[in-house]
């Protein structure tokens, strides 16, 4: 109950549930996309497919290099504005919008399980769980508003709302963080 009752623990569990969702939303929409509005083949479409995943894995290894040097919120912001930029130049640029996963997750999953150390692991699971089942719901969307005729265009604004509550979300706990540091500051 006490990480339910936390804004910073939901504000984390949120941009990481929002970024992701711009890749769950693809998985459930490009495919329709693909062949119907691109006429690709399932071969082509296969190959696609993996461009997150090289952003993905460069955004991990980033987040390791970096994350301790420059701090979870600001890699949280980072990443998800990388992802906004992919998102956003509409020319198939899941490479980034999978940097910026790869950047954003994983610092917004140690950022969650950081809000109450006691509750790590508790915090790990039910944010994850919050990050998939949003996800998974994010999927479902894409594949609601992809009718026979449509363009890419459904996809491309699901995915951009996506990442843009992401950064309304870390943009609110960066804001609460530096309330808070500033309260200890002054109380001590």
């Amino acid at each position: 109950p006490s990480l339910l009752r936390s804004k910073r623990f939901w504000a984390y569990c949120l941009s990481s549930a929002f970024v992701s969702g711009a890749f769950f939303s693809y998985l459930g929409g490009a495919p329709f996309v693909g062949n119907e509005v691109f006429g690709l083949q399932p071969k082509d479409l296969g190959f696609w497919f993996g461009a997150p995943a090289i952003g993905y894995v460069l955004g991990n290894f980033l987040s390791g290099r970096f994350s301790t040097k420059i701090g979870l919120d600001k890699m949280i912001f980072f990443g998800i504005m990388i992802a906004l930029i992919g998102v956003s130049t509409s020319l198939g640029l899941m490479t980034l919008v999978g940097l910026g996963n790869g950047m954003s997750i994983p610092n917004a999953t140690a950022a969650m399980m950081s809000v109450n150390p006691k509750l790590a692991g508790t915090a790990a699971g039910l944010g994850s769980a919050i990050m998939i089942g949003g996800g998974a719901g994010l999927s479902s969307i894409a594949n609601f508003i992809l009718k026979p005729g449509s363009s890419e265009v459904p996809l491309l604004v699901l995915m951009w709302l996506s990442v843009f509550c992401g950064l309304c979300s870390v943009s609110y706990v960066t804001y609460r963080n530096k309330k808070l540091n500033a309260y200890k500051v002054v109380k001590s």
